[in-house]
Protein backbone atom coordinates (compact mmCIF):
# COMPACT_ATOMS: atom_id res chain seq x y z
CA UNK A 1 0.00 0.00 0.00
CA UNK A 2 1.09 3.55 -0.68
CA UNK A 3 1.81 6.11 1.97
CA UNK A 4 1.24 9.83 1.58
CA UNK A 5 3.89 11.79 -0.31
CA UNK A 6 5.71 8.58 -1.24
CA UNK A 7 6.16 8.94 -5.01
CA UNK A 8 8.26 11.71 -6.53
CA UNK A 9 6.85 12.33 -9.99
CA UNK A 10 10.12 13.95 -11.04
CA UNK A 11 12.11 10.74 -10.50
CA UNK A 12 9.62 7.83 -10.30
CA UNK A 13 9.97 5.00 -12.79
CA UNK A 14 7.15 3.05 -14.39
CA UNK A 15 6.88 0.44 -11.62
CA UNK A 16 6.31 3.17 -9.03
CA UNK A 17 3.93 5.27 -11.12
CA UNK A 18 1.61 2.31 -11.80
CA UNK A 19 1.16 1.90 -8.05
CA UNK A 20 -0.90 5.09 -8.11
CA UNK A 21 -4.68 4.57 -8.19
CA UNK A 22 -5.99 4.75 -11.75
CA UNK A 23 -2.54 4.98 -13.35
CA UNK A 24 -1.74 2.17 -15.75
CA UNK A 25 1.28 1.53 -17.94
CA UNK A 26 0.14 3.83 -20.77
CA UNK A 27 -0.48 6.78 -18.46
CA UNK A 28 2.78 6.12 -16.62
CA UNK A 29 4.59 6.20 -19.99
CA UNK A 30 2.91 9.53 -20.78
CA UNK A 31 4.07 10.97 -17.43
CA UNK A 32 7.65 9.85 -18.10
CA UNK A 33 7.54 11.17 -21.69
CA UNK A 34 6.23 14.57 -20.61
CA UNK A 35 8.88 14.75 -17.89
CA UNK A 36 11.63 13.99 -20.43
CA UNK A 37 10.24 16.57 -22.85
CA UNK A 38 9.76 19.42 -20.37
CA UNK A 39 12.33 18.60 -17.77
CA UNK A 40 11.10 18.55 -14.20
CA UNK A 41 7.50 19.10 -13.20
CA UNK A 42 7.14 22.39 -11.34
CA UNK A 43 3.56 21.81 -10.29
CA UNK A 44 1.49 18.70 -9.65
CA UNK A 45 -1.23 20.34 -11.76
CA UNK A 46 0.98 19.88 -14.86
CA UNK A 47 -0.22 16.26 -14.80
CA UNK A 48 -3.53 17.61 -16.11
CA UNK A 49 -1.75 18.16 -19.46
CA UNK A 50 -1.60 14.38 -19.88
CA UNK A 51 -4.43 12.77 -21.80
CA UNK A 52 -6.10 10.38 -19.38
CA UNK A 53 -5.50 12.47 -16.27
CA UNK A 54 -8.36 14.75 -15.35
CA UNK A 55 -9.14 16.57 -12.14
CA UNK A 56 -10.88 13.52 -10.59
CA UNK A 57 -7.90 11.26 -11.18
CA UNK A 58 -5.47 13.94 -10.06
CA UNK A 59 -7.41 14.33 -6.81
CA UNK A 60 -7.18 10.56 -6.24
CA UNK A 61 -3.39 10.48 -6.62
CA UNK A 62 -2.48 13.92 -5.25
CA UNK A 63 -1.89 12.76 -1.67
CA UNK A 64 0.58 10.07 -2.77
CA UNK A 65 2.83 12.22 -4.96
CA UNK A 66 5.29 15.02 -4.41
CA UNK A 67 7.82 17.03 -6.40
CA UNK A 68 11.51 17.04 -5.65
CA UNK A 69 13.47 20.21 -6.32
Amino acid sequence: SLSENSIDINTADMKHLILLPGIGEKTAEKIITLRKTRGRFNSINELLDIKGIGSKKLNKIKKYIFLSN
